[in-house]
């Protein structure tokens, strides 16, 4: 099995459950619960009657008090979650607020809230019918009451961590990290077969407009092969995960693998919209095969830190560290267009991926930019091209080897950038440490790993 199509059929992050779906369920289980274990009513005397030793009047005040202190801690749990959305768009990145829309621990929490309201409220309902109490409910009424302010401590200690900016950037990292994995094969990778794509004339091939408008999501390639193989075509998809497309615009390209079959008409043999149809699209970028959407949010960290009203050089530091990370990661993975093939071994389908420029441009760029009179973070730059420097002199061998060669010129190009941004205002001690730590980065490119680490303090590998 050609190993780039693995994993293309990951769902995209919003279709995960939204957060109305795990209250709602328990709810109702307690709303249910409560009903049957009604029905348990042992007589007074017996052992299950113990359970409960007061009266109704006591049950009834225990249920009330459960009701409402449940109801206050979920408002004060939203409360929370509200004022935690707000400080992570305003001071971090508006796109982080994904991760908190899908916390697994907030939809547990308010769960756990919403199934104890209800079941204090039915039980409450249920209790005054019958000579007896309904023991088992009232001392399940308890529990849930404790255990609701024990979740409670336990998201406000959740929230807090998550609250730091340094978890962001690592959760982050991680969640790039596991795109860079399923998406991309590793260079030295013996399965990794890239099979020769063929080069039809752009002159035989239908164009494919697209007819909904949103961010390209996720790219079902087993989907398109399969289209591809039933009409016997060619397919070439011109949009990359993390592309925003507006309707009408081309996004796929069809031949006939038959050259004395013209041009094929994907509009009237429905291929069109099979090809729509494997092209996820929503307003709303996600994780799951757009690599650069991770880069995008730690970009955002940083170039937000630098901004006049926070000014937090070392914040922005740090991102850039994750960022040198995730690019190191990316010199050892097969980058560039993706061919699939059926199960005979025909290339079917081509989809496009972003090279290293793409990623050099996207860390860089903008944060250079906005950075130039900062030394500090220049510097930090530098820090991460010199590190992605070794890395392709090592996976490319320093002569070219597969695209090596061409990504140790995409990191020079890199370095002058950033060394052509840096601000004339720049005092002369600060600007040799800018220009010494671009000359680390050429060291690295040409191999001298020890000229390009070795320093009197540790100066060039922290802020």
């Amino acid at each position: 099995m050609n190993p780039f199509q693995r994993n293309r059929k990951a769902r995209a992050a919003p279709s995960r459950s939204p957060l109305w779906v795990w209250p709602t369920v328990g709810g109702t289980g307690a709303l249910a619960a409560a009903v049957l274990l009604d029905q348990i009513r042992p007589r007074r005397g017996t052992g299950p009657a113990n359970l409960w030793p007061g009266g109704r009047d006591a049950a009834s005040s225990m249920l009330q008090v459960v009701a409402t202190s449940s109801v206050t801690v979920a408002t004060l749990s939203l409360s929370v979650t509200v004022v935690t959305l707000q400080l992570a768009s305003q001071q971090f990145s508006p796109r982080l607020l994904r991760r908190y829309a899908h916390d697994p621990v907030l939809k547990a929490v308010l769960t756990v809230l919403i199934a104890t309201v209800v079941f204090a409220l039915a039980t409450l309902a249920f209790m005054r019918s019958g000579p007896s109490l309904p023991v088992v409910a009232l001392f399940l009424a308890s529990v849930l009451g404790v255990v609701s302010l024990a979740s409670v401590l336990g998201f406000l200690n959740h929230i807090i961590r998550r609250l730091r900016v340094d978890s962001m950037m690592l959760d982050t990292h991680r969640e790039t990290s596991d795109a860079i994995r399923r998406r991309h094969p590793a260079r030295d990778d013996p399965s990794a077969h890239v099979p020769d794509a063929p080069d039809p004339e752009p002159a035989r091939g239908a164009v494919v407009r697209a007819r909904r408008s949103g961010f390209l999501r996720l790219t079902d390639a087993r989907a398109l092969v399969a289209c591809a193989r039933g009409g016997d075509t060619f397919v070439r998809i011109d949009v990359r995960p993390g592309d925003l497309i507006v309707a009408g615009n081309p996004v796929a390209v069809v031949w006939a693998r038959d050259p004395a079959g013209g041009t094929p008409d994907p509009g009237a043999d429905g291929t069109a919209e099979e090809i729509e149809a494997a092209l996820g699209t929503g307003f709303e970028r996600t994780p799951d095969q757009d690599v650069a959407f991770g880069f995008r949010q730690l970009e955002d960290i940083a170039v937000k830190a630098m901004s006049p009203g926070i000014n937090d050089p070392v914040t922005a530091c740090t991102a850039v560290g994750h960022m040198a990370d995730l690019l190191v990661r990316l010199a050892s993975r097969r980058l560039g267009d993706i061919p699939h093939e059926d199960d005979e071994g025909i290339v079917r389908v081509v989809v496009p991926d972003r090279d290293l420029r793409y990623y050099l441009d996207l860390a860089c760029g903008q944060l250079r930019r906005y950075s130039s009179g900062e030394p500090t973070v220049l510097a930090a730059l530098l820090r991460m091209l010199r590190d992605l420097a070794a890395a392709v002199r090592e996976e490319g061998g320093g002569d070219g080897w597969e695209d090596g060669g061409g990504d140790a010129a995409e990191v020079r190009r890199a370095a002058e950038l950033v060394m052509d941004t840096m601000d004339s205002s720049v005092g002369p001690a600060d600007a040799a440490q800018v220009h010494d730590l671009h000359g680390r980065v050429l060291a690295a490119l040409e191999g001298r790993l020890l000229d390009a680490y070795t320093d009197r303090g540790g100066e060039t590998r922290s802020v």
